[in-house]
């Protein structure tokens, strides 16, 4: 059986094929959510859960005194709580709404592209800062006291406000999601695509600069453009995607892993993880298999 049979659960929501969105207002002594995902999106603001662990994707942090993430549909998340003395209580704010509550054409509107925007990054999960939660924190408590058609306009508000906040922290690595998030250069995209399918084996700068037409210097200025990367860490990011989604969901040996990603060493490979991701990678997969299953 495989890791994410035993860590990671698919969680049936409550949504039903006519809700637009669904809020939850719970104040609660223990705080735990395993790691879990479903296809809808979710956004949680957590009060008084300071020190406990956050986990997005292949992230892993730190929960501060309140906490506002956004999450899209099928990325992993889960949040736990191991520093609470049991007399002070956790209060948490949970919005779920379906992938299509707008709909392509209306978020290909001019209006709502900042909306579509807010949606595609949610892929990656979204941190949002403490100044942002101070703005729209008021509207989310009102939120979940509201009913009616005047609850959706409400709703609506707070993720255009989302949409447009500042200091927004991408959560979990590009390639680690299933999902494509290039949507403003076919050049890139080709080049993402290649090394996705190709990371396990020796790539050369030449080659991927051949498959888009491009001189080898203009392929290093698009990716940096794009990518605010070079194309070797670049390549690294594809590859660590790949390396943490296998930790997280196979039991398939680190050494196994390190060569399949297209690392050509472990000791390159764990230098290079823990640059990354802070921690090595056996101590990246037994935190995801130290997640308790409550469900």
């Amino acid at each position: 059986m495989s890791d994410i049979e035993n860590n990671i659960h698919r969680e049936i929501t409550p949504l039903r094929n006519n809700d637009c969105f669904l809020i939850f207002d719970r104040k609660r002594q223990v705080f735990n959510f395993p790691i879990h995902f479903h296809p809808e999106f979710e956004l949680n603001y957590i009060y008084n859960a300071k020190g406990g662990r956050r986990i997005v994707g292949d992230h892993m942090g730190v929960i501060g005194q309140k906490e506002l993430v956004l999450t899209g549909p099928n990325l992993y998340h889960g949040w736990e709580n191991y520093k609470n003395s049991g007399k002070e209580e956790f209060h948490e704010i949970t919005i779920q709404f379906p992938a299509d509550v707008f709909g392509d054409s209306l978020l290909n509107r001019n209006l709502l592209q900042t909306l579509k925007t807010l949606f595609q990054n949610a892929n990656r999960g979204i941190l949002f800062s403490t100044k942002t939660i101070a703005q729209v924190e008021k509207k989310i408590h009102k939120l979940s006291r509201t009913n009616g058609f005047d609850s959706f306009l409400q709703f609506q508000s707070l993720l255009y406000d989302l949409a447009i906040s500042r200091d927004q922290t991408f959560l979990t690595n590009r390639s680690f999601q299933h999902q494509n998030d290039f949507y403003n250069s076919e050049r890139i995209e080709k080049v993402y695509t290649f090394l996705k399918e190709n990371h396990h084996r020796k790539i050369k700068i030449e080659e991927v600069a051949d498959l888009v037409a491009m001189s080898v210097i203009s392929l290093s200025r698009l990716t940096k453009q794009r990518t605010g990367k070079s194309f070797m860490e670049f390549l690294i990011e594809v590859r660590l995607g790949s390396a943490t989604r296998s930790l997280i969901e196979t039991n398939d040996s680190i050494s196994q892993i390190c060569f399949d990603c297209g690392f050509n060493n472990i000791s390159n490979f764990n230098r290079i993880f823990k640059k990354y991701q802070n921690c090595t990678p056996s101590e990246f997969r037994s935190s995801f298999n130290g997640v308790k299953n409550v469900f």
